[in-house]
């Protein structure tokens, strides 16, 4: 099973007494101030929950799967998430 966002925001909404769209807003905002921060380079830390930060990869040789052809990818940048301490404690259990 997952949570959707609909889901989110509705059990955001009755944990915080906040109304559905009051809750949908602040996760639409917290989405925003993460993507900007992660393109600017700055990491994110929710401490307990999780730290996000941007990651440079470096260029490499990949192949093509259906035809087995050697490519070239060139360096990118990806997300590294890393789970905080109340994360991991929750999915231990």
């Amino acid at each position: 099973m997952s949570l959707n966002k609909t889901e989110l925001v509705s059990a955001i909404a009755s944990k915080s007494g906040l109304t559905k769209a009051d809750a949908d807003k602040a996760l639409d905002a917290f989405q925003e101030v993460l993507i900007e921060s992660l393109g600017k380079g700055e990491a994110v830390k929710v401490t307990g929950l999780f730290s996000a930060e941007r990651v440079e990869r470096a260029a490499r040789t990949g192949r093509n799967p259906r035809t087995g052809e050697e490519i070239q990818i060139p360096a990118n940048f990806g997300v590294k998430l890393s789970a905080g301490s109340l994360l991991k404690k929750a999915v231990a259990k």
